[in-house]
């Protein structure tokens, strides 16, 4: 009886899956139509701007991650980074920028006050009066960017209706299994789903932290940075309030890299399990709606129930196939990431270990990040040292 339960189920789950990834197809598919069109018809609107990074320490290939913010083909812009200490050894790399592009306006922050358990937003609090323009760029200091990168996203906030714009990332991992599962799970499995998302919806109504581009005007109707300083997902939750102001937010064509740090492969695991409560957090139902989305392991199940079943064998093989399009359309042509092909052979692997992931979102509110723990309530951090 529990065997046919399980059976019934997974042959549901498998069913479900082989939807989601034609739909994840079909989304890959408008989004590379949609790009085309972006590349010959880019408005040359380039209303100078401020971009604002907050830094803590110093990652691999960091540097020449910063560098690309600094040879940008844009007529007007500065860069203002943020520290919370002033012996961070980013402080040096900022130095070392000064120096290598004395035309470039760039100045440093020393952010001393905590607003909030969210440190970088914070940060970029106390780095907000710094900035001398009204159109306000943020993204992290692993993100590395085309000398288009500025003119490509700041055109489409010449259109009024457009709160925010927002970019898809590849990950560009260091030699290490958890950091290469990491950047197959972003290209593979996560930007597909904003995709599928983005296509189901007619749009998405949060922010990536990959690139976060706004109006100041924008940014104080909905609290300012001080309002979103004890959430977690603040990009999310910035991109949800602009929409709540009745502003799109636009998922721009253009596609950033992030370098992955070298994760063990417990690292991964606890990487993932915080992100993975993040957006239970954040979106509840959508993260729930993640089980029809496990296709192989659905497929081995069924494929267990029933293994001498000649259709079963059909469905388990159609599931695959769907699957391993799904990461290379998406990853290859979409994200353009070059590592996807020679990983494909990991993705069961990943898909196996993202249900056990998914599994342990569920499995309470805790989480670990930059070297603190903290409970989440109502998507907003809460220090376990302050509780009672």
């Amino acid at each position: 009886m529990i065997r046919h339960i399980l059976e019934i189920a997974a042959i549901l789950g498998t069913i479900a899956s082989i939807g989601y990834y034609f739909l994840c197809l079909w989304s890959a598919a408008v989004f590379l139509r949609a790009r085309e069109v972006s590349d010959r018809s880019v408005r040359p609107t380039r209303p100078a701007v401020s971009i604002l990074k907050p830094l803590r320490g110093i990652d691999s290939g960091m540097y020449e991650s910063l560098c690309s913010h600094c040879v940008q083909d844009y007529a007007e812009y500065e860069i203002v980074f943020g520290v919370s200490e002033p012996n961070d050894p980013a402080v040096e790399l900022v130095a070392r920028l000064r120096t290598e592009f004395p035309g470039l306006p760039i100045r440093l922050a020393i952010c001393g006050k905590r607003l909030g358990a969210n440190i970088k937003v914070s940060n970029l609090a106390q780095m907000l009066p710094e900035a001398r323009h009204d159109y306000l760029v943020v993204n992290d200091g692993d993100i590395r960017v085309e000398p288009d990168y500025l003119r490509r996203v700041l055109a489409s906030l010449a259109d009024p209706t457009i709160g925010l714009v927002t970019c898809l990332y590849r990950g560009v991992p260091a030699p290490s299994l958890g950091s290469t599962l990491e950047s197959l799970g972003i290209s593979t499995d996560f930007c597909a789903g904003v995709l599928a998302a983005w296509l189901l919806e007619r749009g998405i109504r949060f922010g990536l932290g990959s690139t976060l581009a706004f109006r100041r005007r924008d940014l104080e109707a909905v609290g300012g940075f001080e309002a979103l300083a004890d959430y977690l997902a603040d990009d999310y939750e910035l991109g949800r309030r602009i929409a709540a102001k009745g502003l799109k937010v636009k998922l721009s064509e253009v596609v950033v890299e992030t370098f992955l740090p070298r994760y063990s492969f417990q690292g991964f695991v606890e990487h993932q399990i915080r992100w993975a409560r993040t957006v239970r957090a954040a979106r509840p139902a959508g993260y729930a709606g993640l089980a029809f989305t496990f296709g192989i392991p659905w497929a081995l199940l069924a494929l267990g129930c029933a293994y001498k079943s000649a259709w079963m064998w059909g469905l388990f093989g159609a599931a695959v196939v769907l699957r391993l399009a799904t990461a290379l359309v998406v990853g290859r042509l979409a994200l353009r990431d070059r590592h996807v092909s020679a990983w494909l052979g990991l993705v069961p692997l990943r898909d196996l270990l993202a249900v056990f992931v998914w599994l342990g979102g569920f499995m309470g509110n805790s989480v670990k990040w930059r070297g603190e723990s903290f409970q989440l309530k109502h998507g907003k951090l809460v220090r376990l040292s302050s509780q009672p």
